[in-house]
């Protein structure tokens, strides 16, 4: 161990410039292969009894790591030995040690079942298959040889679902793990959204699929597809003022759901196409249901489509359905409810013309979109688009 200590303090000290990452990945793994040959014999000696631990336990809380991890590490030291090709291949850095992972976990459950691996094959699929179809791969030779293993294995992961939504100081957290049949429903609703709207969106990838959740979200709430909830339909509640909803100087902030302080213009955005209740003084009692004509109604609705089968920005294709009723005069500012002065915006674009900075010009049959830098995009209302002086 004292020579190993000083041959990484000496590669420590090398320009890493100069450094080949993989002959150094490829040490790593061998070290990574002797990790797993030696909390197998520390399993063996018995030494996680002495702390009351599971072999698994001991090796995460000893070498600080995950017990998915620990168990890896103890799997692999088990089948090692049983598969000197592979030992063979992995000491030769021919393959990498996530690779070795894969054939190893397969040997074991295919051992199980009462059958044995063909190893020479497996290492030549470890050599010539990326990581991701090797495992793939395994999976169908795992399905082959033990049906109910396999299901199994499919059950626990679907007892492992999870998903955590958590505030994150000015922004919103959302991780988890879903099994493979559920991931993939979620993963292919999200990227159908996800595409790009048109020439002009600059969105990344990772931006476009997390407006692409917000809007199957926002669908769900707008067609009244989720079950209501103490006799009211789920909804996000927004409270504001006056002043704050003209975004006048030296007023409150606005507030999203239990508190979270949020600009005027998202909430004209979100006052668009929403139930505004007003509320009386500080004993918050409801007096009246507002301006119940601020909202689009059915008849307009039908006008809408009639008029415009997509969303109005020049290029989106989102249909009609997945859009809400811009008023092109704000509404927070004096402007009606009339059918000549709305036009559908999906939800990406609808932002970027509240918080982003555009302005829409209706005039003469055509649509002038302006951004902030004042060049302006036509759109004739019956689909021509270019962009003008």
């Amino acid at each position: 161990m004292r020579n190993l200590r000083a041959a990484i303090e000496e590669l420590e000290a090398e320009d890493d410039d100069f450094v080949d990452p993989s002959e150094l990945s490829r040490l790593g793994d061998r070290l990574q292969a002797k990790l797993c040959r030696v909390v197998v014999a520390s399993k063996r000696r018995g030494e996680h009894l002495l702390t009351g631990h599971s072999p698994v336990g001991w090796v995460a809380s000893r070498c600080q790591m995950s017990k998915n991890a620990a168990a890896d590490r103890i799997c692999i030291g088990e089948q090692l030995p049983k598969m000197s090709r592979l030992a063979g291949a992995l000491e030769a850095g021919e393959i990498g040690f996530q690779a070795a992972s894969v054939v190893c976990h397969l040997n074991e459950r295919v051992a199980e079942a009462g059958c044995e691996l063909d190893e020479e094959e497996w290492v030549e699929n470890a050599r010539r298959l990326s990581l991701k179809n090797l495992a793939r791969e395994a999976a169908f030779t795992w399905h082959g040889v033990d049906p109910a293993g396999f299901n199994a294995k499919v059950e626990d992961a679907h007892a492992r679902r999870q998903i955590f939504i958590s505030e994150c100081g000015d922004m919103f957290r959302i991780d988890g793990w879903l099994e493979p049949s559920a991931g993939i429903l979620v993963k292919t609703a999200i990227e159908a959204l996800a595409r790009p709207l048109g020439a002009n969106d600059d969105r990344l990838p990772k931006q476009r699929r997390a407006d692409a959740l917000v809007e199957l979200a926002q669908h769900t709430l707008d067609e009244g597809i989720a079950p209501k909830r103490n006799g009211a339909r789920p909804h996000v509640a927004v409270h504001t003022t006056i002043e704050g909803l003209k975004g006048e100087l030296g007023a409150a902030a606005s507030e999203l759901g239990e508190g979270t302080p949020i600009s005027s213009k998202t909430v004209q955005r979100l006052a668009c196409d929403s139930i505004m209740h007003r509320v009386l003084k500080a004993d918050a009692m409801v007096v009246d249901v507002g301006r119940a004509r601020r909202t689009a109604q059915p008849a307009q609705w039908r006008g809408l489509r009639a008029r415009y089968k997509t969303c109005a920005w020049p290029g989106c294709d989102r249909p009609i359905g997945w859009t809400h009723a811009h008023h092109l005069d704000f509404w927070a500012e004096g402007g009606k409810t009339d059918l000549p002065r709305l036009i559908p915006l999906c939800f990406y674009h609808h932002r970027l013309v509240h918080e982003g900075g555009w302005q829409i010009v209706l005039s003469g049959g055509r649509l002038k979109l302006i951004p902030p830098d004042r060049s302006v995009m036509v759109k004739r209302r019956w689909g021509e688009r270019r962009w003008a002086a």
